[in-house]
């Protein structure tokens, strides 16, 4: 039997990407930007240095697994710069190790994700590109007309945590969602479980997905929260996305084909539309997610892609632009691998990636143009270096090639410069 086992750390991207230029922003202070030098996981090593001890961490990056991995090597190579102390030059890396650039148009989530599984969205997402008064008017009577709501607060881009802080006393008040949105292709809805409820709020996201369908936003995103007052206001784990259903079949897709489980764990459901899963296990939060990768492995001994999201790196640290915690994190991260790697059975092949960059050194909060990380480790996988993969695609196409699935219409397999006695 041969397991696919997926670990993709969201927003952990390498750095390198040789169109970064061409993605701009506005920083707050009204200065342009673009992310030619953004690196996620180079800059944060190298922020380790001049921070304080925030957070229960202090010093060099501490990742010695995923060094072994060779992600320290991953790194330098897609930047063509230097070891940063915490990503070890002198490692000999156990597994496959190498980097993959994004054909992709954008660098959101869904992007992200759907090439890495054999679909590039090689078209242009909507976007609701104002700051203030983001979404049309037209759209705004629609979504009120369809759901009877009374009215909406928000309408702009913003943090979510900082929103649901300036406005969730006001939305409790007065029963209106909070509407705001971001650089990607997304449309949010925070409300607050208990006085709003967790069910309405989801049936206004269904609705509002349908109507943004015409507009080809990517995502709606239901973002709960509680508490009584702005001083305690927080985000449940309850948050829900529904995205867009991939116009083409994915490497998932055609192992659902084949009567073989996919697994997803944590939001790879919702990215994906639900299309190609078999199996959910929901989780939220770093320890809760490393956990339940943990039970999805030891429950699913056949023949299955078990594919995890942790969306704490991108959500809680890359967005927030908090360098200390995104360190102490992949710290944890690090320390908890052994543990899956311990899981794995002779024939598996585990996967180490990411979907896109987030620098918390960056400007503004918004993801980073970057290249992503791909270390491949099992048993039987040889310890090799795959260079520089043209596409996240290069992934899927290698997961259809160890499962023995028709391949992709797009992608280079790498299975054959891997596979040891597979």
């Amino acid at each position: 039997m041969k397991r696919t086992i997926i670990l993709l750390l969201d927003s952990l991207g390498v750095g390198g990407a040789d169109d970064a230029h061409k993605f701009k922003d506005i920083a707050n202070d009204g200065i342009e930007f673009n992310d030619k030098g953004s690196n996620t996981l180079g800059n944060i090593a190298l922020s380790c240095f001049s921070l304080k001890a925030e957070k229960g961490r202090s010093g060099a990056l501490k990742i010695p697994n995923l060094n072994k991995l060779g992600i320290g090597i991953s790194n330098k190579e897609s930047t063509n710069e230097f070891y940063t102390k915490g990503l070890d030059e002198n490692v000999i890396p156990i597994g496959a190790y190498g980097f993959a650039k994004e054909i992709s148009t954008g660098k959101d989530t869904s992007s992200g994700h759907w090439e890495m599984m054999g679909y590039p969205v090689t078209f242009d997402w909507g976007y609701f590109t104002k700051k203030e008064n983001s979404f049309p008017e037209e759209l705004l009577n629609e979504i009120m007309q369809e759901s009877k709501i009374s009215g909406y607060l928000g309408n702009c881009h913003a943090s979510g945590t900082d929103i649901i802080e300036k406005l969730g006393e006001e939305h409790i008040e007065t029963n209106k969602p909070i509407f705001y949105t971001s650089a990607d292709s997304v449309f949010q809805i925070a409300a607050h479980e208990e006085s709003f409820g967790l069910d309405k709020l989801y049936e206004l996201c269904e609705i509002t997905a349908k109507i943004l369908e015409k507009y080809n936003i990517a995502r709606v995103i239901a973002r709960p929260f509680d508490g009584n007052s702005s001083k305690n206001f927080a985000r449940t784990s309850n948050r829900h996305d529904y995205a867009i259903k991939l116009p083409k079949h994915t490497v998932l897709d055609k192992m659902k084909d084949s009567k073989k489980e996919v697994v997803s764990v944590g939001k790879i459901s919702d990215i994906f539309g639900k299309c190609g899963i078999t199996k959910e296990y929901k989780a939220s939060g770093l320890t809760n997610l490393c956990d339940v990768t943990i039970q999805a492995m030891e429950e699913n001994e056949k023949d299955a892609i078990i594919f995890t999201n942790f969306v704490d790196f991108d959500a809680n640290f890359g967005h927030r632009r908090d360098v200390s915690g995104y360190a102490k994190a992949l710290e944890y991260f690090d320390n908890r691998l052994m543990e899956i790697l311990d899981k794995l059975q002779k024939d598996d092949m585990l996967i180490i990636t990411a979907d896109h960059g987030c620098d918390p050194t960056w400007p503004g909060t918004n993801h980073t143009r970057e290249n992503i990380p791909v270390l491949v480790y099992g048993h039987n996988i040889k310890e090799v270096n795959i260079g520089s993969r043209d596409t996240f695609a290069d992934i899927g196409q290698t997961i259809a090639s160890h499962h023995n699935l028709e391949p992709l219409d797009i992608g280079s397999s790498f299975y054959n410069e891997i596979k040891g006695n597979l």
